[in-house]
């Protein structure tokens, strides 16, 4: 949840609230330090949820005191979308994902990050000129920019489909991929056979969109695969996240990484 100027916390619900998906569409809510809870917001409520379903992921405030967060599907084109919503409950939907030909613009996105440029960072989980997804640029106006499709190098060693990002200290991006990197990090199997898999990578990328691949998770059961989440700076200057799975015990790992 978010802790907003007014004192109350905001937050999403992936499911319930209005009833055009299986498990409801999700809801925006406000609840008071004292356990009071508004729900401000049902996704799914215009007829083939142009205004999106299932925000999969937190809010942001902004200097002008309305909140801005990200549906993992609905929308114009039922790919997702990025939405802005004030206080009281008025949802206005910024920008609908596959939007170009072949969601060549992204589809799915994560969290946003109100940037110190005032612009939306953020990434698209899928679409892209390849496919794996996306990390863009949004003006409050609701302009998008591509700023690099992941996969952009055979066996993806740039990443693929990405998770959220934040902004640190240097002003730069940083950022996970679930897939991609190391193409032989662990072995599956497929049909019995036994098959290779990639295990993500942690990057960072500039406002101009010059990507740098920082780690490339190397052995599923030492560091781990399946990046989620966001990235954490410490004061320190240093990254912290988590893996999904893998590691010794192979249920994730918590690990740390220099920025530099």
């Amino acid at each position: 949840m978010l802790l907003a100027t007014d004192g109350n916390f905001y937050g999403t619900t992936f499911n319930g609230g209005s009833t055009g998906c299986p498990a409801g569409c999700g809801t925006l809510f406000k609840i008071t330090p004292a356990g009071a809870l508004t729900t401000l917001y049902r996704f799914c409520a215009q007829t083939g949820c142009l205004d999106g379903d299932n925000p999969n992921t937190g809010l942001i405030q902004s200097s002008d005191g309305n909140f801005y967060g990200a549906t993992s599907g609905g929308g114009a084109n039922g790919n997702g979308s990025i939405f802005k919503i004030t206080p009281e409950g008025t949802l206005t939907t910024l920008y609908s994902f596959c939007l170009q030909t072949q969601c060549a613009d992204g589809e799915f996105p994560s969290a946003v990050v109100l940037a110190t440029d005032g612009n939306f960072y953020g990434t698209s989980g899928g679409g892209g000129a390849y496919g794996s997804g996306t990390v863009y640029e949004l003006t409050l106006e609701g302009t998008l920019t591509t700023l690099y499709s992941f996969c952009a190098q055979t066996n993806c060693p740039d990443g693929a489909v990405p998770q959220g990002m934040i902004q640190a200290r240097d002003g730069n991006f940083y950022g996970t991929t679930e897939s991609g990197g190391n193409p032989t990090c662990g072995t599956e199997l497929a049909d019995g056979v036994p098959t290779p898999f990639s295990c993500g990578t942690v990057f960072r990328i500039t406002p101009a969109g010059a990507l740098t691949t920082l780690h490339a998770f190397q052995s599923a059961t030492v560091d781990g695969y399946g990046a989620q989440g966001s990235l954490l700076q410490a004061a320190n200057g240093v990254l912290y996240g988590t893996t999904s799975q893998g590691g010794p015990d192979g249920d994730g790992t918590v690990f740390s990484l220099s920025s530099q």
